[in-house]
């Protein structure tokens, strides 16, 4: 079996920015699971992937326009400290989800500065090249439910990420 789109796929991976220091991996932590095909990786590690098979291991950079897109200046701008819920509480680093006309969207607090706060919305990734080192651990048939919700189903359920859409989940009790 090889790695293309609708199947279930495990890998183990590491990602480091391009001065070799790491972002991510799965040595710690499980291997990551996903339904190829179904935008649940980022499209340049997709396309790595694609026609692998079990055992097989790559090593690949992957562009911003592969994966989360060049840096946008226009997605940095000034809010007052006012918008936000607890605006005693707002210090450099925190992160929120907003919502824009886009969707929903994590912007991250890069300065502080008497009652104006500056955000950053563009992903903590944008504009750089990622460095991966990844090994394809599993391959399977995706259930018929999986493939009706396009993502993974596993017993312990979907996770923290999943990106069900429907105000109840998708209905295959792993979604909250």
């Amino acid at each position: 079996m090889v790695v293309e789109k609708d199947k279930v796929i495990t890998i183990d991976y590491t990602l480091k920015d391009s001065d070799g220091q790491t972002i991510d991996s799965s040595d710690d932590s499980e291997p990551l699971v996903y339904l190829h095909g179904n935008d649940n990786l980022i499209p340049g590690l997709e396309k790595q992937l694609e026609g692998k098979k079990e055992g097989d291991r790559l090593s690949c950079v992957i562009n911003p326009g592969e994966a989360y897109g060049d840096y946008d200046e226009s997605l940095v701008f000034t809010v007052q400290k006012s918008n936000f819920a607890d605006p005693s509480k707002i210090e450099e680093g925190m992160q929120f989800e907003a919502h824009g006309e886009d969707g929903p969207r994590v912007v991250t607090v890069v300065a502080v500065k008497g009652d104006e706060v500056t955000v950053d919305a563009n992903h903590p990734l944008a504009g750089e090249d990622l460095h991966f080192d990844v090994k394809v651990v599993g391959i399977r048939e995706a259930t018929a439910e999986e493939l009706a919700h396009g993502h993974v189903h596993s017993h312990e359920g979907c996770g923290d990420d999943c990106d069900c859409e429907d105000e109840g989940g998708c209905g295959c009790g792993c979604c909250g």
